[in-house]
């Protein structure tokens, strides 16, 4: 995966603390990565996940995450976090994420992280409001409207 797949980052700076006795970002942070960054993701999109689910009573779950560590990260390292939607189903967004040194092009880490839209009263998905779809499709060509 390279950079030209996205077009929103976020910037990082790996702290002290977060990384591990071997030197490297310690793996469950990477999740803390990718979830920032989405919420950046939408904050650039203009939609307050945030705001509509407490009006809404409808937010996302996580249903699935999977990260590929290609490259170790190291203390101090500045990062560019990509993100993208890859997929939209009728009740389900399919991330797509990387993690390249800034300014870098080759992806250091890798990752898919597949939310579901759940009411949060049941527990139970319902479906992606068309303008949900549409504020996406905006900004991800390849998906549609």
């Amino acid at each position: 995966m390279s950079r030209e797949n996205f077009w929103f980052f976020h910037p990082f700076r790996v702290r002290y603390s977060e990384i591990d006795g071997q030197g490297v970002v310690f793996n469950a942070h990477y999740l803390t990565y990718f979830d920032t960054t989405i919420t950046e993701y939408f904050r650039a999109l203009g939609f307050d996940q945030y705001a509509d689910a407490q009006a809404s009573g409808i937010d996302f779950h996580v249903v699935r995450s999977v990260i590929e560590y290609k490259a170790p990260v190291r203390f101090d390292w500045e990062l560019d976090v990509g993100a993208r939607v890859a997929r939209i189903g009728n009740s389900s967004l399919t991330f797509e994420l990387a993690i390249f040194l800034k300014d870098g092009t080759d992806a250091l880490i890798t990752g898919e992280i597949v939310w579901v839209y759940t009411n949060q009263e049941t527990h139970r998905p319902v479906a992606i409001p068309p303008s949900m779809r549409a504020l996406i499709a905006t900004r991800e060509r390849h998906l549609p409207a």
